[in-house]
């Protein structure tokens, strides 16, 4: 036999997510690290993201690596001209040094697409970049087809077209990675927050990509999901917030925060639906001390009782959502900010539609379709449209740089999609000043949130922002 043949040796197969581990010419796996036996093809498996660090383990044991892969060519293309701002070579820079693994966390309005460009462009090795939406989608098409000469693929909207370049939604990327996961060798993931929860990790565990560099503007701070994040794309490499780039790189930006009162008709049914809900929620946690949200809609659903605490909470959300002093001051800041183009929060659908009817701002909802809503968009941006009224799809991922006020009525969610939110209005433009406000529904629960997610946001961020509190009438508006 030949000497060659019978060194020791170890092959590396892709199959369907995973790697097949095998052995010959007498090379032991004893004490590989990652792999665990699969008796159904009597070969070791080891998941196909630890691709990287078991190949280094192999090699530093001597033995050979034979790689049965299918990854695509590297990018023979033309790139053209990308000018970075300091902060963003530096994210760059720090990503390479850190291994080309880690995370960029960078606030919205920032342009951490650049980043990912310069890096693609660096490394050019096939590029698959996950986003969570289709509005996501087209938009990185776009800036990557503008931004290189190759074709741009795309997986997600009932498409499905493979090039060296590919952008995917989450959610095609985890069907399709089981067969996908050895094409690439850089892996892009635009608000990577999304994942270390558990929900489509796998589309990332499916992968061989040794290159994975994440991109969120607002890096999660529960231990759990940061390791688990790390995990799948590596630690935070760089990190600037809103309080370090704002002024230079985002517009300065003014927060108002209003304070509004029930009337006593509104005081009352929500007094009434907060000692049902509270009286229910009292009963669970006395058997179900650690219950979550979720457990108190499980249980609830199961009596009577527990169904009418439900509705009782709906109930106050509604209150707080759109009441009649949010609609007087809503009136006042539309009615003051006329000229400015103004994105509109609230807290859901009902609200958003509400709010439509009443002022004549066109809603960008779920229900709404692509086509329509790209329309709506591109007349934002042109300014044929003033205002945009939402409940969540323009929290995340849509460019509007020319929104100059945001007012958010009522919010459902916490500190990352307020700094989202926040962040839609922050892109720079000469001669901008942003501005904020934020309705807040005095001695409810919303103020409890609010307070928190105010704290939240200083101890993050440092933002030194001009902050006012107003309790009544339109003194609010003598600045403009």
């Amino acid at each position: 036999m030949p000497l060659e043949e019978s060194k020791a040796r170890v092959g590396l197969r892709f199959d369907r997510g995973t790697l097949v581990v095998t052995a010959a010419g007498g090379a032991s796996l004893e004490g590989l690290p990652f792999i665990v036996w699969d008796p159904r093809v009597r070969a070791f498996r080891a998941p196909a993201f630890r691709y990287r660090a078991l190949a280094r383990a192999l090699e530093d044991g001597g033995l050979a690596v034979e790689r049965q892969l299918r990854p695509l060519a590297p990018l023979n293309a033309e790139w053209r001209a990308l000018e970075l701002r300091s902060y963003q070579t530096t994210a760059v820079e720090a990503w390479e040094q850190s291994g080309r693994r880690g995370i960029v966390a960078l606030p919205t309005g920032s342009g951490k697409t650049r980043v990912a460009l310069a890096a693609i462009r660096r490394l050019a090795l096939p590029t698959l970049v996950l986003v969570p939406t289709i509005a996501l989608l087209d938009q990185w098409c776009v800036q990557l087809s503008a931004f290189t000469s190759v074709t741009i693929g795309r997986l997600g909207d009932g498409v499905r077209r493979v090039e060296a370049i590919t952008v995917s939604t989450y959610e095609s990327a985890y069907r399709q990675m089981s067969m996908l996961g050895d094409r690439f060798g850089l892996l892009v993931v635009d608000e990577a927050h999304h994942f270390g929860a558990g929900i489509r990790d796998e589309a990332l565990e499916m992968s061989l990509a040794a290159a994975r560099l994440g991109l969120t503007g607002t890096y999660p701070r529960d231990p759990v999901h940061r390791e688990r994040l790390e995990r799948l794309l590596g630690p935070v490499v760089y990190e600037r917030g809103i309080a370090a780039l704002m002024g230079e790189h985002l517009a300065p930006l003014t927060r108002n925060r209003i304070l509004v009162e029930l009337d006593p008709e509104e005081r009352l049914r929500y007094a009434l639906h907060l000692e049902a809900f509270q009286t229910f929620e009292t009963v669970v946690r006395a058997s179900h001390p650690d219950a979550r949200w979720q457990d108190l809609v499980r249980i609830g659903a199961k009596s009577i009782a527990g169904r009418r605490a439900l509705r009782s909470w709906r109930e106050i959300r509604r209150l707080l959502a759109y009441n009649f002093e949010k609609r007087r001051r809503l009136e006042h800041i539309l009615a003051h900010h006329r000229g400015l183009r103004t994105l509109i929060f609230c807290a859901d659908n009902e609200a958003a539609y509400a709010i439509a009817r009443e002022h004549l701002v066109m809603p960008i909802t779920c229900d709404i379709g692509r086509a329509e809503r790209r329309q709506a968009l591109e007349q934002f941006v042109t300014g044929r449209l003033r205002g945009l009224v939402s409940a969540r799809v323009l929290n995340e991922g849509i460019d509007l740089p020319d929104a100059e006020v945001a007012i958010v009525v009522s919010a459902a969610f916490g500190e990352r999609e307020h700094l989202q939110r926040i962040g839609r209005v922050l892109r720079p433009k000469q001669n901008k000043e942003a501005l904020l406000y934020e309705l807040i529904t005095r001695d409810t629960l919303e103020a409890g949130w609010a307070q928190r997610r105010s704290r939240g946001l200083h101890s993050r961020e440092r933002l030194r922002v001009r902050t006012t509190r107003v309790d009544v009438g339109p003194s609010l508006f003598g600045r403009r």
